[in-house]
């Protein structure tokens, strides 16, 4: 089954989102469960919850991915900036029960002068806090591009966060094909190697989910400006091999180009035909 969605503004709910996503031909969606740069969620409506999971089964529906907020950041060297991130972190495990089995991907953030180390101590600190046993959700280290202070632009990186969280079995990884270009993994010429790699570090089982996006930058630009799919540096033949590879066609692709539903509309389009 190909599972290719975009992301979808949640202001209406989660059914709203369910027939947004059918009416352009995807059969999954990503969303932010918050405002991407504020704090407050809007309420969860449980019965409207509940219409999306039937919805979703009835339509065979993959996973979908709640991404935080771009103003959590777990690792910075602000104690409120970190006491801000757990609450949201905790809030939105909790809300997602409602849809049972979802992901939930996020930055894993900047350690502003800190040094990576502090930052990957930190990360993890505040992912044994907010981990229980009994969440449905599998949270998502996402790749990052490597700019500025960012950690996770190395696949040791989140390699070493992993292996410090005590509930491991909740964690895996979102690999962003605009990031991973920018951050130097060759994904257009040589694929197969960025996964051995990718393999031999974190383990191609911690891969749950693709974000599916090109890039405005070339390679190793570690710049993370994303681009409409063939309009950028990674290309339509490089994206015929990503969807298709053995290790990646099973999972879970989000758009997060710099689209309008009809320009998603396409993409799914475009990327449905280069399926084999």
């Amino acid at each position: 089954m190909f599972y290719i969605g975009c992301h979808l503004s949640s202001s209406n709910g989660y059914l709203a989102m369910g027939q947004t996503a059918e009416s352009i031909g995807a059969n999954t969606f990503q969303f932010f469960t918050r405002n991407p740069r504020g704090g407050k969620a809007k309420d969860i409506d449980p019965a409207d919850a509940k219409a999306y999971n039937e919805f979703a089964q009835e339509r065979n529906f993959g996973k979908i991915l709640a991404h935080a907020p771009y103003t959590l950041n777990p690792c910075s060297a602000d104690p409120k900036i970190r006491d801000f991130a757990n609450m949201v972190f905790v809030d939105d495990l909790q809300r997602l029960e409602y849809t049972p089995g979802a992901m939930y991907n996020f930055h894993p953030g900047s350690h502003v002068g800190q040094g990576v180390e502090v930052g990957i101590d930190l990360i993890s600190q505040q992912l044994n806090a907010v981990l229980r046993p009994e969440q449905s959700t599998i949270v998502l280290l996402e790749t990052m591009a490597g700019k500025g202070s960012e950690v996770g632009g190395k696949f040791e990186e989140l390699r070493e966060i992993i292996d410090r969280v005590d509930l491991d079995d909740k964690m895996g990884v979102c690999m962003d094909t605009c990031h991973v270009n920018d951050a130097g993994y060759d994904v257009v010429n040589d694929l197969d190697a960025v996964l051995t790699k990718f393999d031999n570090i974190v383990g191609l089982d911690r891969l749950k989910a693709i974000h599916i996006n090109d890039s405005m930058n070339p390679l190793g630009a570690h710049k993370d400006r994303h681009e409409k799919i063939g309009d950028g540096h990674i290309g339509k033949e490089a994206f015929e091999r990503i969807i298709n590879h053995p290790a990646l066609r099973d999972l879970p692709f989000y758009l997060e180009t710099p689209n309008e539903l009809d320009g998603y509309a396409y993409e799914i389009a475009l990327l449905k035909s280069l399926r084999k």
